[in-house]
């Protein structure tokens, strides 16, 4: 019996797999539209140029209550009016905005890229960059938290993958 003949009865097979041709398609664009937090953290502190501007799409309360280091402040709603005087064209821009429940994120980068700017969203958003224990600005000054062990290896230097 080949395994075209066995009949499938659980939910994950019921669907077939992707080839693998359509898989490298597939997750080969989603790396070019995603960045995931620790490596854009691991980027911006080796120091020097990252190579990319990280975007806090989020209100300025928001803002205010926690941001990454550096980021550039730029609400989505103000993206079509401000972009140009605040981003370079030429340097690529990660957005973020609350976390993986938020298409915030999403939006900006796609009122970005309809100004003609290359962006990535940086998966997670604050949330995990909070939660894997990367240190933040509030408008009070620097924070850390202790990395979630739900989300973040604790005692490694990374997952390792």
């Amino acid at each position: 019996m080949t395994s075209q003949n066995v009949t499938i009865a659980n939910s994950v097979l019921r669907v077939p797999p992707a080839s693998p041709a359509a898989a490298v398609a597939y997750f080969g664009a989603s790396l070019a539209f995603h960045a995931d937090v620790s490596d854009v953290a691991a980027a911006l502190e080796a120091g020097g140029d990252p190579g990319f501007v990280v975007l806090d799409s989020r209100s300025t309360a928001s803002w205010d209550q926690g941001h990454v280091p550096g980021a550039v402040h730029l609400p989505t709603a103000l993206i079509a009016e401000q972009a140009a005087g605040l981003l370079d064209p030429a340097v690529p821009v990660v957005t973020y905005c609350w976390g993986p429940g938020c298409n915030g994120a999403t939006r900006a980068a796609l009122a970005l890229a309809e100004l003609g700017y290359r962006v990535k969203e940086m998966l997670g958003g604050f949330e995990y960059w909070v939660r894997e224990g990367f240190a933040f600005e509030t408008w009070e000054g620097p924070e850390r938290r202790a990395a979630d062990a739900l989300t973040a290896p604790v005692g490694a230097e990374d997952c390792g993958c």
